[in-house]
């Protein structure tokens, strides 16, 4: 009866650290389920913002195609007015009334309230005139605000492309913290020690609420 007793008592501590080992299998198993939805959770969200940078930086080209095309119609508008303005500042400056008032009555739209509002300031008595009617406030073209409205919409878009590349960036990090959670809870089954087992999972389990922690700040784009 003794000698039951004791082998009984013997196999009691073995049965229980048996059993220890067995919970923190569970535990293990638990972890590496959990951290593997987050990885491909991350690599999926990596992935979406890789698309989100590059549809931004498609429509900053775009932008970009557009804001030169204005610019280069811009161009050409004041090419017409400068070349026009120069032969009736030519014309008269030779007298030539008949010439100035046919180039005149060509000028563009877009022009002509410029040149009256400069004319009106009698830039050849008045020394504090514009030099000439492109100076003045009223020359405005309508192109030119495409130019800086596209521009604009280029430079926010480069950025919005630039932050999704940084965001996406973010997650692939995550993705590696997560490697290290399924390394330290992986490799905690391989060992017959308690403590070692419990040391590595405590580990494992640090990592996994730190990378949490982050996943939770960033952004989701669905």
């Amino acid at each position: 009866m003794i000698d039951r007793d004791h082998h009984a008592g013997r196999e009691a501590p073995a049965t229980a650290s048996r059993r220890g080992r067995v919970d923190l299998e569970v535990v293990a198993a638990a972890i590496l389920a959990v951290v593997t939805i987050l990885t491909a959770w991350s690599a999926f969200q990596a992935t979406k913002w890789g698309g989100v940078m590059a549809i931004r930086f498609s429509e900053a080209n775009v932008a970009r195609t557009q804001a030169t095309q204005a610019a280069a119609r811009v161009n050409a508008k004041q090419a017409v007015d400068v070349g026009l303005f120069v032969e009736y500042a030519a014309a008269r400056s030779a007298n030539d009334s008949t010439l100035a008032d046919f180039l005149e009555e060509r000028f563009r739209d877009e022009f002509r309230p410029a040149f009256d509002a400069w004319l009106a300031l009698r830039p050849l008595r008045n020394p504090d005139a514009p030099a000439t009617p492109f100076q003045m406030d009223e020359y405005v073209l309508a192109e030119q605000a495409e130019v800086t409205d596209a521009t604009a919409t280029a430079d926010l878009r480069s950025q919005q492309a630039r932050d999704a590349n940084q965001r996406g960036d973010n997650y692939v990090l995550t993705t590696v913290l997560f490697a290290s959670v399924l390394f330290f809870a992986g490799v905690s089954t391989k060992f017959d020690a308690v403590r070692v087992q419990q040391g590595l999972l405590a580990m494992a389990v640090t990592l996994l609420l730190v990378g949490v922690a982050i996943l939770l700040s960033f952004p989701v784009e669905i």
